[in-house]
Order: structure tokens, then C-alpha cells, then sequence
């Protein structure tokens, strides 16, 4: 893996620094132990690197739905989809089961948090759904937020279930707020808000991979919020599909030997990159950021602080976990 690093800092005050990785890989697709070994491997060198968080792409585990636009995923009451929908949904991650165990103790043994993109194999909705989910893991191995996408966009509809707004909260990394969402969720202004209100100081955004969604956004985000703003990213090219994927030489034939293109990358409070978007390769991106370069920007720019008029805008959020069923015994 290529270790990618801007010029270190120069004269920031440890309080205010962080070092932060993007570990931009391939999943092993539809295997999740397999892809959770190479995530955990990448997790190590990002420690060796001297990492205090590294961050992964959306769906990781077991890879992004690839096949849907490929094979004629909209076809209706279809054998051939119902199998692979079968097939990635055995490969879900289900937290409560352990599947994360690994990870979350390498995370604990080597002090590092982390954030990673999941499909997520919900019991409490009844386990034969999956939600595109963005997980939270501090670097003491503890799992401190499971968010279920608000919305699937586009084909992943016909995948991914809806989520809600139980995750969408922040963490705190020294002197810095962090908070992430996953994919086009990072269009929907109320849900970046809702983490702006919280003081995020750091975004994490993760997505399937794909230049044409980091070259903008990701910029956008951070003059908006005066944060900095990690896209982290996931990469599938042909080579990377195992011999066995189901219906692989009918996803081959469909399209060019990049399915997704990564597109890491890092940009400063400023919106100025600090990394430019990193396509086509596996990479981690390092570098070390620092907060007071946030509190500068803020100067004039602050949405939930000097800029706010709660007496004329005001944003209710519903964090409460849904569920379709509520039991009373006894």
C-alpha cells in the first residue's frame, strides 16, 4: 500500500494536532472475514504511521452493491438478483453477533479510532434487511456509534433499506469534534447541520469510490463548516473481484476495468486540499491536521455560534432508533 503525506506542520501546539489517516483499499467482495483481515491490516500500518484515526470507504464490508447496474438489478421477482441478494446479505455484518470483535480489539491494541463503512445486518429490524452504516470505534476498541444511512440513493434502493437519525452524533478526538456521514448523505444540508450543531470540527465522509463524487463536495463541505473535511473512499477494479463472484464474467462484460475509482483525499478549513484525490491505486493518505487553523476560519464563519439566528431558523432532529414493533409484556 502507498503511503501518501503532505509536509508535516510546522508550528502548530500539540494540543491542536491530530494525525489522521484515509486507508483507501478494495474490499475481498461479498466476504466479510476476508475484507475485515485486510481493513485490520491496513488499520496496523496506519498506526505505524503514527495514526490516531483512520477511515475507511462506504459499504466496505462486504463491498458496494457493483452488481445492480451490471446485471439488470431492476428486473423484477428475478432468480439471478434474489440470489445475490441472498448471497451479500449472508455476508452483512451483524455487531451484535461479534463480527467487528477483531477489528475492535486491534483498534484497542493499537490506540487507534476508527471509522469504516459497513453493510450492517440489523436484528432489531428483523435481520434480512441491510443498512449502508457508518461505524464509529474508538481507540479503545468500543464501538460509540452505529448510523444507518437516512436514504439509499438510487440503485442502492434496490439493496439497502432506509435508516434514521440514531447516529448522528459526534465524538471528540482532543481538541477536535468529529462526526461523519455516509455518501450523498453529505448533500443533504439538515444532515451535515445537524452535526455542525454539535461543533464538529472534523467531517468524515465515506463513499463506494468515484473522483466525480470528491473533486467537489468534499471542498464545498469545508468553506461551508470551516472543517476540516476526510473523504474516504473505496476502490473495485475488475482485478480485484474473486474467481467466485457470482455472475463475475456478466459484470465484467458490462463495463471498463475501473468499476470505481477511489478519490481520497483531505481538504483544510480553507477548502484547499491538503492531499489531491488519490484514483486508482490502494493508498493510505496521512496527514496531520490542526484545530487551530479551525478556530481562525471561524473568525468569520461560524453556522451554530456568531452566525446562527435560532429566533428565525431552528433544526429538529429525531435521534430515536426506529423500530417497526413495540411489545408490552406482562
Amino acid at each position: 500500500m502507498k503511503v501518501i503525506r503532505p509536509a508535516a506542520l510546522t508550528n502548530a501546539a500539540p494540543q491542536d494536532r491530530l494525525t489522521v489517516g484515509v486507508a483507501q483499499i478494495a474490499p475481498v467482495w461479498f466476504r466479510r472475514t476476508e475484507t475485515l483481515n485486510k481493513i485490520i491490516a491496513a488499520l496496523h500500518i496506519a498506526a505505524d504511521e503514527g495514526c490516531e484515526l483512520v477511515t475507511f470507504g462506504e459499504a466496505l464490508v462486504p463491498g458496494y452493491p457493483f452488481w445492480i447496474e451490471r446485471t439488470g438489478g431492476a428486473k423484477f421477482n428475478d432468480a439471478k438478483q434474489k440470489a445475490m441478494y441472498a448471497r451479500y446479505l449472508e455476508e452483512g455484518v451483524i455487531i451484535e453477533r461479534g463480527d467487528l470483535a477483531p477489528l475492535c480489539a486491534a483498534a484497542n491494541k493499537r490506540q487507534i479510532a476508527v471509522y469504516l463503512g459497513i453493510m450492517e445486518r440489523a436484528p432489531d429490524r428483523g435481520a434480512h434487511s441491510l443498512y449502508c452504516t457508518l461505524v464509529y470505534i474508538d481507540k479503545s476498541g468500543n464501538i460509540n456509534s452505529v448510523h444507518r444511512k437516512l436514504h439509499p440513493t438510487h440503485e442502492e434502493r434496490l439493496a439497502w433499506a432506509q435508516g434514521d437519525g440514531h447516529g448522528l452524533v459526534v465524538h471528540q478526538m482532543g481538541a477536535f469534534t468529529v462526526g461523519g456521514l455516509n455518501c450523498y448523505e453529505n448533500w443533504m444540508p439538515l444532515a451535515r447541520a445537524a452535526l455542525y450543531a454539535q461543533g464538529e470540527s472534523l467531517h468524515v465522509s465515506v463513499w463506494p469510490g468515484g473522483l466525480h463524487n470528491t473533486k467537489d463536495l468534499p471542498v464545498f463541505i469545508a468553506k461551508e463548516s470551516r472543517s476540516y473535511v476526510i473523504a474516504a473512499c473505496g476502490l473495485m477494479r475488475v482485478s480485484d473481484l474473486p474467481k467466485d463472484t457470482p455472475n463475475r464474467v456478466e459484470i465484467i462484460a458490462a463495463g471498463s476495468e475501473i468499476i470505481s475509482n477511489g478519490g481520497s483525499t483531505i481538504v483544510a478549513p480553507d477548502g484547499t486540499f491538503m492531499v489531491e484525490p488519490v484514483t486508482d491505486i490502494e493508498a493510505l493518505i496521512v496527514a496531520e491536521i490542526d484545530h487551530s487553523v479551525v478556530r481562525g476560519e471561524r473568525q468569520n464563519l461560524d453556522l451554530f455560534g456568531h452566525y446562527a439566528r435560532p429566533d428565525v431558523l431552528e433544526l429538529h432532529v429525531n435521534r430515536a432508533r426506529q423500530s417497526g414493533v413495540k411489545f408490552t409484556d406482562g
